[in-house]
C-alpha cells in the first residue's frame, strides 16, 4: 500500500473573476522514503495540488489518504503536521534562528513531544551549510539563501511523513540550492516522502517524476534510482545520525484510529468539512507561510 494517496481530487476557485478549474480528477500515490519531482507548464496548477494536498486550501472533490488513513480522520493541523507544505515563500518570525527553529513546538500540535537541543540545532545548520550562522543570530540579518534554508530547516525538525516543497531552490543561489538538495536528501533517509515543485536542472535525485498538464497527471519513473530508491548512497554518517536523533526527539504520532467518524465519501463536496478552511490559509504546522497563490503555477 502507498505511504500518501491522492484519489479524483478537484479544485475550482475565481479567477479574474470567472470560475476556474486548475484539474478536476486528479490521481497519484507516492512511497515511502522517496522523492519525487512535479513538473508542467505554468499555470497548470502544481502549486495549487500541493496547497490542496496540505489541506490549505479547499478541494471540490476527491480524497487524501495518508497510510490509509483518509484525511476526514485528521484534525487540520494534525494533517498538517504530517503532511508539510514549505512554499517557496516562508516567512520567517521576529527573533533569533534558534526561534525560528523551535517555533514549531509554540504550537499545540506539537505538545507532548520534546524540542531538538541546541546541540541538535546546530548540526543541522552545519548540514545545511549554515555553520557560520549562531543560533542566537537575528533572523532579519540573514540573507535570503540563508533564510530559505532556515526555514526549510524549521519544517525538517518536526520530521513530517511527506513534504510537499514548491519551488523552494528557485530564488536560491547556486550553494544555498546545493544545500537545500543535501538536506532533502538526508530527511530521506528517516523515511520521509518528498514531492517538490523544482525548475533546476535535473539532479539525479527523483524516484520519479510526476507531470500535471492540461488537468492530467502522467508520470514516469527514473531508471537510475528505479532499483534503489529512496537514494541514500552518499549520505554522511553524520548526516544519519542527526536524523536518527530527531527520531527519538519529535516521532511522528501515529494517524488516528480508523473508523474515528462516520466512514463518507468527499466527492462532489466542499473540502471545508475536512477542515481545510477551519485554520487561516497562512499558517502550517511548522510556521507562517506566503498565502497560497491558487493556479499560479
Amino acid at each position: 500500500m502507498a505511504l500518501f494517496e491522492v484519489e479524483h481530487i478537484g479544485v475550482r476557485y475565481h479567477r479574474n473573476g470567472e470560475p476556474f478549474v486548475p484539474f478536476s480528477d486528479v490521481s497519484f500515490s507516492l512511497e515511502a522514503g522517496c522523492l519525487y519531482n512535479l513538473t508542467g507548464p505554468s499555470g497548470s496548477g502544481k502549486s495549487t495540488l500541493l496547497n490542496a494536498c496540505a489541506l490549505m486550501i479547499p478541494r471540490s472533490g476527491g480524497t487524501l489518504s495518508l497510510a490509509g488513513a483518509p484525511c476526514r480522520q485528521f484534525r487540520p493541523a494534525q494533517w498538517r503536521r504530517r503532511v508539510c507544505l514549505v512554499p517557496q515563500a516562508s516567512a520567517l518570525v521576529p527573533g533569533t534562528v534558534r526561534d525560528n527553529l523551535l517555533f514549531p513546538w509554540t504550537l499545540k500540535v506539537n505538545a507532548g513531544t520534546p524540542p531538538p537541543s541546541d546541540e541538535v540545532l546546530r548540526a543541522l545548520l552545519s548540514l545545511a551549510m549554515l555553520d557560520g550562522v549562531g543560533l542566537d543570530h537575528a533572523a532579519a540579518q540573514l540573507s535570503g539563501g540563508q533564510q530559505a534554508r532556515v526555514a526549510l530547516l524549521r519544517a525538517f525538525t518536526t520530521r513530517p511523513t511527506v513534504m510537499l516543497l514548491d519551488e523552494v531552490e528557485a530564488a536560491l543561489d547556486e550553494q544555498s540550492a546545493v544545500a537545500v538538495s543535501r538536506l532533502t536528501r538526508a530527511l530521506l533517509t528517516s523515511g520521509t516522502t518528498c514531492l517538490r515543485i523544482r525548475h533546476r536542472a535535473e539532479d539525479g535525485y527523483a524516484y520519479g517524476v510526476f507531470t500535471l498538464d492540461g488537468g492530467t497527471m502522467s508520470y514516469q519513473q527514473n531508471p537510475l534510482t528505479a532499483d534503489n530508491a529512496p537514494v541514500t548512497d552518499d549520505v554522511s554518517a553524520h548526516d544519519m545520525g542527526v536524523f536518527q536523533i530527531l527520531a527519538s526527539l519529535a516521532p511522528t504520532p501515529p494517524a488516528p484510529a480508523m473508523n474515528a467518524r462516520p466512514s463518507a465519501s468527499v466527492v462532489g463536496r466542499s473540502a471545508a468539512s475536512d477542515g481545510a478552511s477551519a485554520a487561516s490559509p497562512t499558517a502550517s504546522a511548522v510556521g507562517p507561510t506566503a498565502s497560497p497563490k491558487e493556479g499560479s503555477r
